[in-house]
């Protein structure tokens, strides 16, 4: 076990580096799994919300810009810069420490013109950059808790205004947080209902998946139709995201049960 230790008057993070079974992983302030990743597989994506998180290609299947709150052990940004060649994409992370820990055991690639790391507040860096992404991914947490300038009603705000025309949020949240649905409510409100979400595993993270504009008149067939495509593409189960997306929406009353 591997462990580094960062304290300034910000703040304090405690990260661990754990290995077991062949899968090497990152613990941010407590036990709770932050990373994983395959040691055989380092671009593979290991953890099921993780997976999840990529369902966004159900809606927008090129993206040309990518912006990711949240480092971790690189495991999103790892798929997308072996997966999506012809994506950038920029990562915003606040520690140091969780970078370094990403590049020395977690095979992270070099920084090109293709994929950027900025050491940076995630919350300041979207209220400073409006449309300037596609698709904005968030995954901020620390000791198993979100960060809470990461899921304000002003974050959400700012995300919505960081997002190009047809952008899309992926936000992943704690299912069992006592605060989640204040946090859905603050998503649904800033980006006028245009909302939609799925459980990754049963218990499990909830993804959260927003609409700057309406993707439109789908269908649950058309929806499909595309999963196959993409399986076929990117070998993730988007089949199986679509599934989940129906059983959380038809049973949440999502704007989008109609399809």
């Amino acid at each position: 076990m591997i462990r580094f230790l960062r304290k300034n008057a910000r703040s304090e993070v405690d990260v661990v580096i754990s290995e077991q079974e062949g899968v090497r992983s990152l613990h941010l302030g407590g036990s709770m799994i932050q990373s994983a990743m395959r040691i055989t597989e380092p671009d593979a994506l290991e953890l099921v919300y993780t997976q999840c998180m990529m369902g966004f290609l159900l809606f927008r299947p090129m993206p040309s810009h990518i912006l990711m709150i949240g480092l971790g052990g690189g495991s999103l940004a790892k798929f997308v810069y072996h997966r999506m060649p012809r994506t950038k994409t920029t990562v915003v992370e606040i520690s140091q420490q969780v970078i370094s820990a990403a590049a020395n055991y977690f095979a992270l690639p070099e920084e090109d013109g293709r994929f950027e790391i900025i050491l940076a507040d995630g919350a300041e860096y979207v209220a400073d950059h409006p449309l300037s992404t596609d698709i904005l991914m968030v995954d901020g947490f620390h000791d198993g808790c979100q960060i809470a300038a990461l899921c304000s009603q002003e974050f959400y705000n700012r995300a919505h205004q960081t997002l190009r025309e047809d952008g899309i949020l992926v936000v992943n949240l704690l299912s069992r947080d006592k605060n989640l649905n204040i946090y859905l409510q603050r998503i649904k409100d800033s980006f006028q209902g245009h909302v939609i979400a799925m459980m990754s595993e049963v218990r499990g993270n909830l993804i959260v998946f927003a609409f700057k504009q309406s993707p439109g008149k789908l269908t649950w067939k058309v929806i499909k139709t595309r999963a196959k495509k993409l399986e076929e593409t990117y070998g993730l189960p988007f089949s199986d995201f679509v599934s989940k997306l129906r059983k959380y929406n038809d049973g949440h009353g999502s704007y989008l049960e109609r399809l």
